[in-house]
C-alpha cells in the first residue's frame, strides 16, 4: 500500500511567507519606511560636520574668544582684589550672572555652529522628513531574545569595527601630532600666557583638522552602507509585491466583476433605449448600429446601441419587434461600431450617408415612395 506525503512548501521558505525576499523594495514601500523614520542614516556624517564646523569656527573665532576669554579673567582678577563684600549674598549672585553671560558669550558662537552643523547634516542625509513615528515606544524592544540577536547582528560588528577603528586612528593622530611636537613642548616655560595659548591652540587645530579629514573618510563608508543595509532591509518577497499590487490597483477579480457589472447596466440601459431608435445600420450579420436624430437636441444623429455577432442579432431582433427599420449597409455599420461610441454624435463625413438613409426611413413613415 502506497504511502503519499504532503509537504508545507512555506516551511521552507525564508524570511517568512511568500518565499525568499529577492525583490528591490518598491516605492510604495520606500515611502512607508520614511513616514515611520527607517531612512538611510549615518551618525558619522553628523560627527564629520560637527567637526568641520567647530574647526573652521575656531578658526574664525579664535581671537574673538581670547579677547572674551581675558575680559573674563580681568573681571575676576578685579573682583578679587578691589572688592571686600566677596561673601555676601547679592554679590555673589550678580557676579555668578555676569560671569555665566561672559561664559555664554564665548560658547554662543560654537553652539550655534554645531546646531547648525546638525540640522544641516541631518537634512544633508534625508532631506525633510519630520515625524515622531521613531519616538514612539516599541514593545518588541524589551523582548530579550531580540536584545541578544541585536547584540550578534551585522549591525552590531559594524558598530564594534568603527568604534575600534575610530579609537585607533584617532590615537594615532593624537599620538604623531605631540611626537612631531615633543621637543617645541619644553620651550613652553620661556613663553607668556599668549605665546602658550597660541602654541597649543595650533597644535589642537592641526589635530582636529586631521581628525576632520579621517571623520569624512569613515562617514562616506558609513553612509553607503547604511543605505546598503536599508536596501537590505527593505527587500520584497514575489508575493509581497503582489499584495502590494492588490492593495494599490485593487484586487483584479473584484475589479473584473465591477466591470462586468457596469457592463450589464450599460447594456440593459442600451436595449432600454433601443426602441426609440430611427434606423438600423447592418452588415448584416456581423454589426448592428441603432441611430437616432431629434433635431431640437443636437445637429446630428446619435448612436443609441451597438453590438457585434450576437449582441447585433439582438439588437435587430428589438427593432424587428418594435418596427424599426434595418438598412444594410457592410462599410457603414463597420465605420460606426469602431469610431463611434453610444451616446455620441456621429462625425461629420458620414453626415451626407447617414442623412439619405434617414430621408428615406422617413419617407417610408409616411407612405411615400
Amino acid at each position: 500500500m502506497k504511502k503519499r506525503l504532503y509537504y508545507d512548501l512555506q516551511f521552507f521558505a525564508k524570511e517568512g511567507p511568500g518565499g525568499e525576499k529577492t525583490e528591490k523594495a518598491t516605492p510604495r514601500k520606500k515611502e512607508k519606511a520614511r513616514e515611520e523614520g527607517q531612512v538611510a542614516k549615518s551618525s558619522e556624517v553628523n560627527t564629520a560636520f560637527l567637526f568641520l564646523s567647530t574647526f573652521f569656527g575656531i578658526k574664525i573665532f579664535a581671537p574673538y574668544v581670547y579677547q572674551q576669554w581675558v575680559q573674563c579673567f580681568q573681571d575676576i582678577y578685579q573682583m578679587i582684589s578691589t572688592r571686600n563684600d566677596l561673601y555676601q549674598e547679592d554679590y555673589i549672585v550678580r557676579w555668578g550672572a555676569h560671569i555665566f553671560k561672559k561664559t555664554m558669550l564665548i560658547a554662543g558662537p560654537f553652539l550655534l555652529i554645531a546646531f547648525l552643523a546638525g540640522i544641516f547634516a541631518n537634512f544633508f542625509q534625508v532631506g525633510w522628513n519630520p515625524t515622531w513615528k521613531p519616538l514612539q515606544p516599541k514593545w518588541n524592544r524589551l523582548s530579550p531574545i531580540q536584545g541578544i540577536q541585536r547584540l550578534f547582528s551585522k549591525r552590531a560588528l559594524m558598530e564594534l569595527m568603527k568604534s575600534l577603528l575610530k579609537v585607533i586612528m584617532i590615537g594615532y593622530i593624537l599620538y604623531s601630532s605631540i611626537k612631531k611636537d615633543q621637543h617645541s613642548i619644553y620651550l613652553l616655560y620661556d613663553m607668556n600666557i599668549l605665546q602658550i595659548v597660541t602654541y597649543i591652540g595650533n597644535i589642537a587645530i592641526s589635530m582636529a583638522f586631521k581628525v576632520s579629514i579621517f571623520f569624512i573618510f569613515l562617514a562616506i563608508i558609513d553612509f553607503i552602507y547604511q543605505k546598503y543595509e536599508l536596501d537590505q532591509n527593505l527587500m520584497m518577497t514575489k508575493q509581497e509585491i503582489k499584495e502590494e499590487y492588490k492593495m494599490q490597483e485593487g484586487n483584479p477579480e473584484i475589479k473584473g466583476k465591477i466591470r462586468q457589472k457596469m457592463r450589464e447596466i450599460s447594456m440593459r440601459r442600451m436595449m432600454q433605449d433601443l426602441p426609440q431608435a430611427d434606423v438600423i445600420i447592418t452588415n448584416p450579420t456581423h454589426f448592428a448600429v441603432a441611430l437616432k436624430y431629434d433635431s431640437t437636441r443636437g445637429q446630428a444623429p446619435i448612436v443609441i446601441a451597438k453590438g457585434m455577432n450576437v449582441l447585433a442579432q439582438r439588437i435587430k431582433k428589438v427593432g424587428r419587434e418594435n418596427n424599426i427599420e434595418i438598412i444594410e449597409n457592410k462599410p457603414l455599420a463597420r465605420t460606426l461600431y469602431y469610431t463611434v461610441d453610444i451616446g455620441m454624435e456621429i462625425p461629420p463625413e458620414l453626415y451626407q450617408t447617414v442623412a439619405e438613409i434617414l430621408a428615406w426611413v422617413y419617407q417610408l413613415k409616411h407612405g411615400q415612395k
